[in-house]
């Protein structure tokens, strides 16, 4: 399993619960981007595409006052318990967030909370109606943690740990071994590797990862 900790604790929590065997291996690790306490004058709406962003956010502010637009439950979850009352959620990915900004009545401007390096262009996906403040609150670092030796899948939750993947993972480890991806983007950058097979979650969140997985026996 490569995700970034805290989640890839919780992952695992999960998968063991379910009867799988996980191997906790992130590729990743989460850094705050330390700066000042952020402006919110003229913003209406805060967003977030992860968890990682709201609690790197409420790291630097303890404004709440404003309406917080998630990319996904999970990501809403976060929000409210950091302490937002009106939290409304894309329930998907980020073509979906950026539907739901444009359809949410006086949104802009907006604050967008984002990784210093994001997984896609969410100002262009929302389109010019709505004016798109960005705050890189957050940075993705590889870590120096290679692949077991042992294990029979791996899951993706992103395309960066994916990226990540391919520099590490030999075409003759790849080959026996399935890979569970959380979206079309985050299976996209495992193509150079020959894996017995590649399954992306029918939803963009880890219920629908974990299912796309299998039955447990594996270990991950």
């Amino acid at each position: 399993m490569t995700r970034a900790s805290p989640g890839a604790e919780r992952t695992a929590d999960r998968l063991t619960a379910l009867g799988f065997q996980p191997v906790v291996a992130p590729l990743l690790a989460i850094e705050p981007i330390p700066q000042p306490a952020p402006d919110l004058d003229g913003v209406r709406t805060l967003v977030f595409t992860s968890r990682n962003g709201v609690a790197a956010f409420a790291a630097l502010s303890e404004r709440r006052d404003r309406p917080a637009l998630t990319v996904g439950d999970a990501t809403a979850d976060a929000a409210r318990q950091a302490g937002f009352q009106d939290v409304t959620s894309a329930s998907g990915a980020l073509d979906d967030l950026a539907a739901l900004i444009r359809r949410t009545p006086d949104a802009g401007p907006v604050l967008a909370c984002l990784a210093e390096t994001p997984a896609g262009d969410l100002a262009a996906r929302v389109g010019g109606g709505v004016e798109i403040r960005v705050l890189r609150v957050y940075r993705a670092v590889a870590t120096p943690a290679g692949p077991p030796e042992a294990f029979d899948a791996v899951l993706i939750h992103s395309p960066r740990a994916a990226l990540e993947l391919t520099r590490r993972l030999t075409p003759d480890a790849a080959r026996s071994r399935l890979a569970v991806a959380i979206s079309s983007a985050a299976a996209a950058p495992l193509a150079p590797l020959p894996f017995a097979g590649v399954r992306v979650a029918a939803h963009p969140d880890e219920a629908a990862l974990i299912s796309a997985l299998g039955n447990p026996g594996a270990r991950v």
